[in-house]
């Protein structure tokens, strides 16, 4: 008989509390793994919550796993979309919009996206296609209504920039640019076109900064290109500025505005540089026909043609052309008030032609710009010429130079004293009797300072001799001259032939 064993329950209860149980805790999705929807559903939760939130950048992130996930969700496309319109990045927004679209041909939102999209970038046929869509979806739908008014107001802005600048009114063409860029901000067209108006305009530098942020967003843009190019022509870098308008055209070969330039650039280049040539050969004449050329070229290159006018003012002075030359100098002036060479060669022709006020007016202008002791001596002779001019011109009077000797001024004075003397105008009326009463003791006066050699001097300097004028007697003077007596008797007159 076999033996039964017999387990002792308390024991076994013993050894069961003894032993140490280890709880696994078992979660269902290890089970049943999420699907790719799923997990995509959950991204794009959580991106919207990044949304509401302000958090474009987190929610961009969340939507592009989303989408990832599942390529063919077209919803996806539409929040990174939206998404991308608030950070500005309309290009991969109307992207993304339109990839909702082409998924789902009637996601409304998405429509409205592509038209928003399209009317900020400045692209008015995309604009109003996709706002005919959205009409062919729901005739009653208001979603688009204010990119409808935006769309009729930019066709009526293009109209008017094209005939303002059609007209080359540029500064208007600018004013309508703002108007345009208020409802189209993201229109590179639009910014580069106000560049290029800038530009023509002397406003260089902020063309410069527009042109730069477009060729960063997109390097090989030819139009950018063209208007830095612009920018440096009319700065006068021409070098620099061929460079560029032949990187335009290596871009866009039928880019007419830069081969326009170009050609424009080169030729003014060479205009330019043959008249210096001619210029410091001293072939005067043939350099101002150079420079009158040149400057037919291009009204609204004033940093040129600045330097262009100065160069034919300097021309004109030396051939004589005086009052030419201050017309040239007056017009560079006009264009930079700071040009210091144009305004002291002004002011050596009105020196030259003695107009010593529009002189001393000049250099006191000059000495603002630069105070350097040589205008500080231009300005002192001009102001003291001035002075002179003031007074009576003795030399002028008597028909003689600065330069006269004491022979050639005693022959003036013989000479014009009998043309004027009162006694051959006996028969004249009682007014002409008076005015050659008073050229006669002009004459005289000019004879007494200029024949004495301490007063000349005086007179020369500068000096008031007014004093010395004081009970001048003419005739006193006449007939020291012409060693005439008083005759024997009292009141005798003289006589002489004319």
């Amino acid at each position: 008989m076999d033996e039964v064993i017999i387990l002792d329950s308390d024991n076994e209860q013993e050894q069961s509390s003894d032993m140490e149980v280890e709880t696994v805790e078992i979660d269902a999705e290890q089970i049943v793994p999420k699907d790719n929807a799923t997990i995509a559903e959950e991204k794009k939760k959580l991106g919207n919550d990044q949304y509401k939130a302000q958090n474009y950048q987190a929610a961009l992130k969340l939507y592009s796993d989303a989408i990832q996930l599942c390529p063919d969700f077209a919803a996806y496309y539409g929040n990174r979309s939206a998404c991308y319109m608030m950070l500005s990045n309309y290009l991969n927004a109307l992207s993304d919009a339109r990839q909702a679209v082409r998924l789902d041909p009637k996601f409304d939102k998405a429509y409205v996206r592509i038209a928003k999209c399209c009317l900020l970038m400045g692209d008015m046929v995309g604009s109003e296609q996709a706002i005919k869509k959205i009409l062919e979806l729901d005739s009653q739908s208001s979603a688009v209504k204010t990119e409808q008014q935006g769309l009729q107001q930019l066709r009526q802005l293009e109209k008017t920039i094209q005939s303002n600048y059609d007209s080359k009114a540029y500064r208007n063409v600018v004013y309508y640019l703002d108007s345009a860029l208020a409802i189209a901000p993201a229109c590179l067209r639009y910014r580069l076109l106000k560049a290029e108006c800038l530009a023509f305009l002397g406003r260089c530098d902020e063309a410069v900064d527009i042109a730069v942020s477009v060729m960063k967003l997109d390097s090989t843009s030819a139009d950018a290109i063209y208007v830095r190019g612009l920018c440096l022509y009319y700065t006068d870098n021409l070098e620099k500025g061929i460079l560029h308008f032949e990187r335009a055209l290596q871009l866009d070969p039928d880019h007419s505005k830069a081969k326009e330039m170009r050609n424009k650039s080169k030729a003014l280049k060479e205009m330019k540089e043959n008249g210096n040539t001619l210029f410091k050969s001293g072939r005067f004449r043939e350099a101002q026909t150079v420079y009158t050329e040149a400057l037919k070229i291009d009204e609204f290159n004033k940093d040129i043609n600045s330097k262009l006018l100065y160069n034919r003012a300097l021309v004109n002075s030396k051939i004589g052309s005086l009052r030419d030359a201050i017309a040239d100098c007056t017009r560079v002036l006009e264009i930079n008030s700071q040009y210091l060479k144009a305004l002291l060669l002004r002011a050596r022709c009105y020196n030259d032609l003695e107009k010593f006020d529009e002189c001393v007016n000049d250099y006191e202008a000059a000495l603002q710009l630069q105070k350097t002791p040589e205008i500080k001596k231009l300005l002192r002779d001009a102001k003291l010429a001035l002075k002179k001019s003031k007074r009576k011109d003795y030399y002028k009077i008597l028909g003689i130079s600065r330069g006269a000797s004491d022979e050639e001024i005693k022959k003036a004075y013989r000479k014009k004293a009998l043309v004027h003397h009162p006694d051959r105008h006996a028969n004249s009326s009682a007014e002409e009797r008076k005015e050659e009463e008073l050229k006669f003791k002009e004459i005289g006066e000019a004879y007494a300072i200029l024949s004495d050699q301490r007063k000349k001097m005086r007179y020369d300097s500068g000096q008031d001799i007014e004093d010395q004028e004081q009970d001048f007697d003419p005739n006193q003077m006449f007939r020291h001259f012409f060693q005439f007596s008083s005759g024997t008797g009292q009141g005798a007159s003289f006589g002489f032939e004319f």
